[in-house]
């Protein structure tokens, strides 16, 4: 009988574990849906700035007399080096979330290796690989939360805006995961300054750029290049905090599917150890009736 009280002791650890991932599962069900409204909203802003950009760049090249020379649209002369932010996030239970963004990062800081690359990390996750790979990490950022809120993502853009402009770096990129839907999130290296008309805006708002051409015409006031230098800082912005939106977004479902497989996993278990369980039992059963019967006869 002890095999038996070793399965039933296996049996309720498995139940507990069961119990905990199904909950972990609903709170991140919970967390997707609310996160997934904040960033389909946003991504729709995002991507009509983009479409306007787009089309002051276009008349801003068409006009003979205006000449575009956006700070934030030029790479700095006289430096080589690039910055690196990586979203990651803060607890585990993810699935290969974090690992797909790290791979990716790694692979890109693989092939900027020339001029030195300085990487940023959000998420306790990144620093925690970066400290075992014994990669230096110029800073990490430890401000941002479960839901990131737009002003402090701005504070963080206004950052690398003014160290951008003033020439310390002539790259600015963003690694994360890319929401594209609930059934697809991959990860990506957006370059985040400088802007262009293919790079300004994410992956998504990339794809809806691409060869189309705006078919409404605007009548401008102020001039085209007047207002490109109000909203190419707030391309900026707005790409970052897309970037951020996405990542959550994406943490959340990978947890969710991450969580349900153990859930699935922990079902399966329990039934294979109730079998187990009710053979071993029964094959008790079976001992001592045979036991108590060659016993009697014995006496006999």
């Amino acid at each position: 009988m002890a095999k038996a009280r070793e399965i039933k002791g296996r049996l309720k650890a498995v139940g507990n574990i069961e119990r905990i991932t199904k909950t972990m599962q609903m709170i991140a069900t919970a967390r997707f849906q609310a996160t997934l409204l904040a960033a389909t909203q946003s991504q729709t802003y995002t991507r009509k700035i983009a479409e306007l950009v787009s089309d002051l760049t276009a008349a801003s090249a068409n006009d003979s007399q205006t000449n575009l020379t956006h700070p934030l649209l030029l790479r700095p002369s006289g430096t080589s080096k690039e910055l690196l932010l990586v979203l990651t996030s803060n607890r585990g239970l993810c699935g290969g979330y974090n690992a797909s963004v790290l791979r990716t990062a790694s692979a890109f800081l693989r092939k900027q290796s020339k001029g030195g690359v300085d990487i940023e990390v959000v998420g306790k996750k990144g620093s925690a690989y970066f400290k075992f790979a014994r990669t230096e990490v110029s800073k990490t950022h430890t401000q941002f939360g479960d839901k990131p809120d737009y002003p402090q993502v701005e504070q963080l853009a206004e950052q690398y805006i003014e160290q951008f402009v003033a020439g310390k770096y002539d790259s600015v990129s963003v690694a994360y995961m890319t929401f594209q839907s609930v059934g697809r999130q991959t990860p990506n290296v957006l370059t985040l300054l400088p802007l262009s008309q293919d790079s300004s805006q994410g992956a998504d708002a990339k794809e809806s750029l691409e060869g189309q051409a705006s078919s409404t015409e605007y009548e401008y006031s102020p001039s085209p290049t007047e207002l490109l230098k109000e909203l190419l800082p707030i391309t900026v912005k707005t790409s970052l905090f897309q970037c951020f939106n996405e990542a959550v977004v994406s943490e959340h479902i990978a947890r969710m599917v991450a969580m349900k497989n153990a859930t699935d996993a922990a079902g399966k278990m329990n039934k294979e150890l109730t079998r187990k369980f009710n053979r071993a039992r029964q094959a008790a059963i079976t001992t001592e009736l045979s036991e108590i019967i060659s016993g009697a006869a014995a006496l006999q």
